[in-house]
């Protein structure tokens, strides 16, 4: 297998990529990951201009020699590019397992509502040495080259259709044609670096959104690195979920192992 890696968001070091290549030649020696020289171009925020990581990530998956896209990093700024790409996705694309999380879920939720490859929650390429010694990545490409399910959600044992997002991006794709249907699903979110108070009003936009009528239930993954909210919010995270899952006239089915810690585990979109 020939894995490519863009950023259609931040950039990533060349000492990060080093390292996966050396924790992939001793995993899966006989499969190769191509980093795309746009991943460390550096624009601002962005690696690269929005055209320059455009047209990174229609090339690689446009690209028949390519079999799977692993995305380089999160941070912002996929959204700023779905309306240059998503037009523009071949039969080779379609083919093509897509793989990352947090501000990568704007292009997995855009290609699982046009039936785009097959789209997973799961770490990405830069991940191992920042909070990952290799286990999540272990994961990630077990599933990526061999289907393999060790890595997988525990929850998604009970055989349901999931999806899993980073509560901001959720939230950030409620109102456009880029949130797929999610019907029947089972809704995996996690989010980090906010206060309880965004939480709770992000909470409030899941709970509300038109869009997500019809989900089956919803798990709550890591919420990690909470900012300070001064006075003391009141109210936990877990009592939260459990408030606006009443309001929104669905089940709370606990927890999952998702989100920005060294547990992240994978979630194919669908049905694993």
């Amino acid at each position: 297998m020939r894995i490519g890696v863009v950023a259609p968001a931040r950039p990533v070091t060349r000492e990060s990529s080093a390292r996966m290549a050396a924790f992939m030649a001793l995993t899966y020696p006989e499969h190769e990951v191509v980093f795309h020289p746009q991943c460390y171009l550096s624009a601002g925020h962005f690696a690269g201009t929005d055209a320059e990581r455009a047209a990174a990530f229609l090339e690689f998956a446009n690209d028949p020699a390519i079999d799977a896209i692993w995305f380089a990093r999160g941070g912002y700024g996929s959204n700023r590019i779905l309306d240059a790409v998503m037009p523009h996705l071949g039969d080779a694309a379609r083919r093509k397992t897509y793989m990352g999380f947090s501000d990568m879920g704007f292009l997995l939720g855009a290609l699982y509502a046009r039936g785009i490859g097959h789209p997973v929650h799961a770490s990405m390429a830069s991940s191992i040495g920042r909070n990952d010694a290799g286990v999540d990545t272990g994961w990630a490409l077990g599933w990526l080259i061999e289907r393999d399910r060790r890595g997988l959600d525990p929850a998604l044992a009970d055989g349901r259709p999931a999806a899993a997002f980073n509560l901001a991006i959720l939230t950030s794709l409620i109102g456009s044609k880029y949130l797929p249907d999610l019907t029947d699903h089972v809704l995996m979110i996690e989010e980090v670096d906010e206060p309880l108070y965004r939480i709770d009003r992000m909470l409030f936009n899941m709970a509300h959104a038109e869009q997500l009528k019809g989900i089956a239930g919803i798990r709550l993954g890591a919420v990690t690195a909470i900012a300070e909210n001064d006075p003391p919010f009141g109210e936990t995270v877990d009592e939260m979920i459990l408030r606006w899952c009443k309001e929104m006239g669905v089940p709370y089915l606990g927890r999952c192992a998702i989100g920005h810690v060294a547990t992240n585990r994978v979630v194919p979109f669908g049905v694993a």
